[in-house]
């Protein structure tokens, strides 16, 4: 009998005409004509198993979307609390199913808007928060206990987390009842967004008190949200995001460890945030691929024992670094694609990006079309029926396996050189990202790849769409919101909280109840970061080349 390893030299020994030279992925991983079972290695049990069970390539629960489908969080905030809280009724109102909020620059890196850095930046990127006056408005009307929120927030994540257990109380909502996540991702600013305020070691100390606080105070919520999406935004290969993400992570539980953590005290609770390009049977496998390596980093690396420590629960978001301010109502069709490989990938939470984000913060029309995309994805292509559909295929079996072994290579590396932290310290990380990112942007400006309506196809039109505009008066309105509050409460209180958080970040107890009570006197975000800088000192970043 001819094998099929014979055929296959058979088959591609016929004159086949390709209209290009070569095939590969958008990060460059070379792409076969057609696949066979000679070019799949693995083992059904060890390598797929079945939804919900070990190694979780397959998803990581028993029935997926057949028993809930991904809950659909699409990321808002602009301008004012009461802004941002009339956009995020408005998406509830529409079917979505949880919050996830966007902050302005200033509050990002702990500044309060009346700051001089600040000036020109308030709500433009985000909400503006300075105090729990803030969170109250943006929370109106909002039952704490009956909706997850999602905050993209990473230096002085532990202000905004304690804000939320705050007016959590303030809601009579017992902190174990609140649901959410913080991204508290401070190693992928360093690498890759750059809203840090903190050294590393301060940082990491900040986040391990999280991580201590939240095991045993509020159990339901995600300590951390690792993100491998804005190392893809800054030009990174699927490997490299699925790579970095997990090195990142791997830091993380070892600084948690190295605290007297238990691992299975605080690893079901750490959740990890993606990037869907636009390359659809790539972005499929590499969230398979992630998915494999992690269930067996935790189980063979630090020796989990609870099935959850090993599952790597994931939010998504389409690529924004996909979209284009030509033409941008081409942007649907990228992110209904980019969303399509989220969903297919097995992604527990999904945002779709909005086909006005190249050129402005989504106006409502734009941010309902997104939310129709998730809609019409979930009730109406037949895509969430069954768990892993091209499970098996022998395409993207290969691809899954091929973007694990790239990221276990980047993982070896990177441990070889002593860790995350000192492939920071060197530019290692960044400058593996630059390399991709140049590499792709080359392709591009040379039109090896199309990008429709930019590079070819293109038409000399202006924009139609309408942009949404943040008021010049925000920024007025928000001092003098954070004046008032400052006016109306006790300062001898505030001045109290902040000394004790001094005390404290400086006999190195656990950060989390003193940032609560300052908190729930309003202090402002400023004054909370304010004390800590003085403590810590600032991170400077190191020139890369």
């Amino acid at each position: 009998m001819t094998s099929i390893e014979d055929l296959k030299k058979k088959w591609e020994a016929q004159e086949l005409k390709e209209r290009s030279k070569s095939f590969a992925t958008i990060s460059g991983i070379p792409i076969s004509a057609v696949y066979t079972p000679v070019d799949v290695e693995i083992d059904y049990c060890e390598d797929l198993g079945f939804p919900g069970e070990y190694p979780f390539t397959r998803g990581v629960y028993p029935t997926m979307y057949r028993g809930r489908l991904w809950t659909m969080r699409q990321y808002a905030g602009f301008a004012t609390a009461e802004e941002s809280n009339r956009r995020y009724r408005y998406l509830l109102s529409q079917g979505q199913t949880g919050l996830s909020v966007a902050f302005d620059l200033p509050t990002q890196i702990g500044y309060d808007s009346d700051h001089p850095f600040a000036e020109g930046e308030i709500g433009k990127t985000g909400v503006a928060i300075d105090t729990l006056k803030d969170i109250e408005i943006l929370f109106d009307q909002i039952p704490l206990n009956k909706v997850s929120t999602s905050m993209t927030i990473n230096a002085p994540a532990a202000v905004l987390l304690a804000m939320y257990i705050v007016l959590a109380e303030k809601q009579n909502v017992p902190m174990n009842q609140i649901s959410g996540t913080i991204q508290n991702d401070i190693l992928k600013e360093y690498i890759a967004r750059g809203t840090y305020i903190f050294p590393p070691g301060p940082s990491m100390r900040i986040i391990t008190d999280i991580f201590e606080y939240c095991s045993r105070n509020v159990p339901r919520f995600n300590t951390i949200s690792i993100s491998g999406y804005h190392i893809r935004e800054a030009g990174s290969t699927a490997a490299q995001e699925v790579a970095f993400t997990l090195a990142n992570a791997i830091t993380y539980v070892e600084a948690a460890l190295s605290k007297g953590l238990d691992v299975d005290a605080f690893a079901p609770r750490l959740s990890f945030f993606f990037n869907a390009h636009i390359d659809l049977f790539e972005e499929i496998a590499k969230f398979r691929a992630a998915r494999r390596l992690w269930a067996r980093i935790m189980k063979e690396r630090f020796h989990a024992e609870d099935p959850r420590s090993l599952m790597l629960r994931f939010h998504t978001q389409t690529a924004g670094c996909s979209l284009t301010a030509q033409q941008p109502e081409n942007n649907i069709v990228r992110t209904t694609l980019e969303a399509l490989s989220a969903v297919l990938g097995g992604t527990q939470s999904l945002h779709t990006n909005s086909m006005d984000e190249a050129l402005a913060l989504p106006s409502e029309k734009a941010v309902r079309i997104a939310l129709r995309t998730q809609q019409i994805l979930a009730y109406e292509s037949g895509v969430p029926n069954t768990i892993d559909p091209l499970a098996g295929s022998y395409f993207i079996e290969n691809m899954t396996c091929e973007i694990e072994e790239q990221a276990q290579d980047y993982i070896k590396k990177i441990d070889s050189m002593g860790g995350v932290l000192k492939a920071i310290e060197t530019g290692y990380i960044q400058r593996e990202i630059q390399e991709s990112s140049y590499q792709y942007q080359k392709e591009v400006e040379s039109k090896e790849r199309t990008v429709v309506g930019l590079n070819d196809f293109a038409v000399d039109e202006p924009v139609t769409i309408d942009i949404l505009k943040v008021d010049p008066e925000v920024e007025k309105r928000q001092i003098e919101r954070l004046t008032q509050t400052k006016r109306d409460r006790n300062s001898g209180d505030v001045e109290k909280a902040l000394r004790a958080l001094e005390s404290a970040a400086e006999k190195d107890l656990n950060l989390i109840p003193p940032i609560i009570e300052a908190t729930r006197q309003y202090a402002s975000i400023g004054e909370i970061c304010g004390v800590l800088r003085e403590v810590f000192g600032e991170y400077k970043a190191p020139v890369v080349f």
